[in-house]
């Protein structure tokens, strides 16, 4: 295992961060105490140091168990979690980017964490309600009252990040680290905006789901869908993962896999690991998945490979980036002198 500096701090994390939503078995899936723990210890034993979690995640039941588990290990952890998602049907207060459902969710994940601080403290996902100030100010006073050390965000477009970075910087406030988005071969969107935005203001990018919600795992047959895990078909139909082009993906994933010997897991992992320096989340609910899965760190992906890939999953980036790519505009903006022009600095 390696580490990387997240984002503009100096917080080393690991190369691969363990997410810990199979955590518990309150949503009708994922593990036990017992193999959560052993994935725990796994990760831990790997190298690995980055554990992401949620108030939200088996409605707090991960966050119990990790504050079971990380006792012995709590100062060599970052420790992330995250707030936002609803965590009462019946109180308008629990839920949102506010300053009350921030305050109030951390004391009582700091309570299941059984720790006196996070490292890092997640926006889960932007309400479209809250303003930036708001949100900024709170996680600062946060930070400066030693209860989270870092803050970051998830699941949000990339101009609300990056005018809630600004204004922290300009009010010399906490600024986000990290953020997190679903990356993966078969959902390339965050390369249109996020991915850009986080190299720019040096955030680090973290990929939740990147084995494609387990379409990338060659354990799905699409003339046989469902016979397989019924629950994870049903949730992957809902957020629209099984269609024909993700399958195409699969195929290709799986002819790699065959002319490696490596796993499709292995492969659709690295894939996202060496796409500039993206950490990828990756959980399991079992011990042996995990296993497989860190193996992905002892072989890198072909040239050749990443290619076939790259141009398999390719997605349009849309206006006006397809737009000013067009040999015409390239033209109409530089001229004849575009091939001259080194613009690596």
């Amino acid at each position: 295992m390696k580490y990387k500096l997240l984002g503009k701090s100096g917080l080393r994390v690991s190369e691969l961060a363990l997410g810990s939503a199979t955590f518990g078995e309150d949503w009708g899936f994922g593990s036990s105490k017992e193999e959560s723990k052993r994935v725990f210890d796994t990760f831990v034993d790997a190298g690995g140091n980055f554990i992401d979690t949620a108030n939200k995640y088996n409605d707090g039941t991960s966050e119990s168990f990790l504050g079971e588990f990380i006792p012995s290990e709590r100062e060599k952890l970052v420790l992330s979690t995250k707030y936002s998602l609803s965590t009462s049907n019946d109180n308008v207060n629990s839920n949102g980017n506010h300053r009350k459902n921030m305050v109030y969710s951390l004391e009582q994940s700091l309570k299941r964490l059984k720790t006196d601080y996070v490292d890092m403290l997640f926006v889960h996902i932007w309400d479209f309600v809250t303003p930036a100030e708001e949100i900024m100010r709170g996680l600062d006073d946060l930070v400066r009252s030693g209860k989270v050390l870092y803050v970051g965000i998830s699941d949000s477009p990339a101009w609300l990040v990056s005018r809630a970075n600004t204004l922290a910087e300009l009010r010399g406030w906490s600024q986000f680290i990290g953020v997190q988005t679903e990356y993966s071969l078969i959902n390339r969107d965050s390369e249109r905006e996020i991915i850009p935005m986080a190299k720019n203001l040096d955030i680090g990018v973290l990929a939740w789901s990147p084995i494609g919600g387990g379409i990338l795992t060659g354990k799905y047959d699409k003339n046989n869908i469902d016979a397989t895990d019924s629950k994870r078909v049903e949730r992957n139909r809902k957020i629209n993962r099984i269609t024909d082009r993700n399958f195409v993906i699969a195929d290709e994933v799986k002819r790699i896999s065959e002319e490696t010997g490596y796993t499709c897991s292995q492969i659709a992992l690295n894939w996202v690991r060496q796409r500039g320096g993206i950490i990828p989340i990756i959980g399991a609910r079992t011990d042996a998945q995990l296993r497989e899965n860190l193996s992905c760190l002892k072989f890198e992906l072909s040239s050749e490979f990443m290619n076939r890939l790259n141009e398999v999953s390719k997605i349009e980036l849309g206006f006006p980036y397809d737009f000013a790519n067009n040999d015409l505009i390239k033209k109409l903006i530089y001229g004849e002198t575009f091939s001259s022009i080194c613009f690596d600095k």
